[in-house]
Order: structure tokens, then sequence, then C-alpha cells
């Protein structure tokens, strides 16, 4: 059972110089978050270059995951897959190792029609009783979950949530109005934020957390007490950060932030590389730069 409330990182996968998982590394970015208060852990996304892991990783990832958050949140894998049968497969690899949820979106490579994406998501849901979350985001993906779709996919009693990457905060007025509490949203977009959790969105999928975790908390707390004033003014000092997260290097960027906030590094696997020169020059001032000027946080 997922409550799909609250803040959600989508962590990266922490490497070291030769590209092996680092695990001390990611355990202290880990326990940075569970102090923070996050509500749910998510791997396996583009921010965890899934594309780049192994099986073995992956499940070697949840596993250990799990032994560290001790039951207390749960724990979701990603799934992106070309394939309904490798779909289903990873579902039920999911299942095996443990993990408490699943987050998924369309079928990549190929941009199905309204029957086959509906068809793909209900095939997986019907093979699993994982909670599931569905990840809309058209922008990047070119398969836009429509909510004539979710009007059947919410027929499987485990698709529970969708992770709202439309880029549109009006689509969180359409969905509550068409489904109310029967669908959880959660925004997906890191520069949407307060405004998709002032219409009623349910929650963050966030990006920046890692590096940010407790003003990333903070602020979610805030909007729920409604002491938007407060709320907004971390996420003004917040939104030159959170832009990291929309665009193609946002796994650089947010892992050069996490490094410069002593709790990740730089290691990224091929073909993505570590940022160099003027670019990472322009980032890093970005960061420090939100740094030298941070806010007071209040007490929530």
């Amino acid at each position: 059972m997922i409550n799909w409330c609250g803040v959600f990182p989508a962590l990266t996968t922490k490497f070291d110089k030769s590209e092996k998982l680092d695990l001390n590394l990611y355990a202290k970015n880990l326990s940075v978050q569970m102090e923070a208060g996050v509500h749910g852990i998510i791997l396996g996304g583009t921010l965890g270059e899934a594309s780049t892991l192994t099986e073995e990783e992956k499940e070697h990832l949840v596993k250990f995951t799990l032994e560290k958050t001790e039951g207390k949140i749960p724990v979701i894998l990603n799934i992106a897959e070309g394939a309904t049968k490798e779909a289903v497969r990873q579902a039920s690899l999911a299942r095996t190792w443990g993990a408490q949820g699943l987050m998924m979106l369309p079928p990549m490579r190929y941009k199905p029609d309204h029957r086959e994406c509906v068809a793909y998501f209900k095939t997986v849901a019907d093979s699993t009783d994982l909670p599931i979350m569905i990840y809309n985001n058209p922008v990047d993906y070119k398969t836009e979950v429509s909510l004539d779709m979710f009007e059947e996919l919410i027929q499987c009693t485990n698709i529970q949530a969708i992770k709202e990457s439309t880029r549109d905060i009006s689509n969180v007025t359409r969905l509550k109005n068409r489904f109310g509490s029967s669908l959880k949203i959660l925004c997906g977009v890191d520069t949407l934020a307060m405004e998709e959790l002032v219409m009623g969105a349910d929650g963050w999928v966030a990006g920046l957390v890692c590096a940010f975790p407790r003003e990333t908390v903070v602020i979610f707390r805030l909007i729920q007490q409604k002491r938007y004033d407060e709320a907004l003014a971390v996420y003004r000092w917040f939104l030159p950060l959170l832009e990291l997260d929309i665009h193609p290097k946002l796994v650089q960027y947010i892992k050069l932030a996490e490094t410069l906030e002593g709790i990740g590094s730089e290691y990224v696997r091929a073909p993505r590389l570590m940022l160099i020169g003027d670019e990472k020059k322009q980032i890093s001032k970005i960061i420090t730069d939100a740094q030298s000027v941070r806010p007071k946080l209040p007490l929530v």
C-alpha cells in the first residue's frame, strides 16, 4: 500500500571513477533524504541512468535501498521498456526483489495509439499486485496518456497515480475534476512544483531533491500547511536550481549539485560525460550563487 502523497526523490545512481556502483556514497545520500523526511524513493528513472544499469545492478540497488530504508518509506522501481512482455518481466522481477511499487512510462521507441497504450499498461497492471504510478511526459517521450486513457486505466485497481509532466498546470484541475480522489497526482516537473501543489497535486516526484532534500520537503510541508508566503520565499530562491532539472543534461547538472552539497559525485556512465570547461563553470556558479544566499528554513 502506497499513499502516493509527499516528496518522492527520483534518485541518481552513484558511481565511482571506474563506473562501478558506489554504494557507500549512495547510502550517504539516502540517509540525508530520510533525515529530511521524504515520503518514498524512486529508482531506475532517467536521473538514475537506468538505461546504463544491468539487471543485476538494478536488483542490487533495490535490495540495498530496502535494507537502508527499513520499511519506513516505499521503494519504487521505474519501468521503461519497448516490449510488453519485457515490461511484464521487469514488473515480476521488481516484485521478487522486494520493490513496493512501480513507476511506468508508455512503450519506448514506438509511439502507440490510444488502444495500444492502454493495452500495454493494463497488461502489466494485470500481471502484478504492485501499485503503479503512470509517468505522463509527452514533452520528452512523445506519447501522452490522455484523460480518456486514464478513464480505462483506473479500472485496474493497482493503477493509482500519475506523475504529471505535461508542463500544463491546468491538467491538475482537469484530472481532479474527472477523477477526484481516485487518481493521485504527483508533479513531475521541478519548475512547476509549487504551482501544481497549490492547485491540488498530492505530491512531487523531484529531481533537485537529490542535492537539496531539506528545502524540497519544507516547501511541500509549508504548502500542505497553507503557509504559502513562506513556501514561496523558499521556492523563489530554489527556482534557478530547479531549472537544472529541465535540461537534457539534467543528470550531470544534478550530480554536480550533489557534489557541491557533499552528498554525491560527478561520475556518470557513458555515453554521458562529466561536465568540463565553461559549461561546468556556468552550472557551478548557478549552484554556488544559490548556496551563498541559502534561506533559513521555517520550522514545519
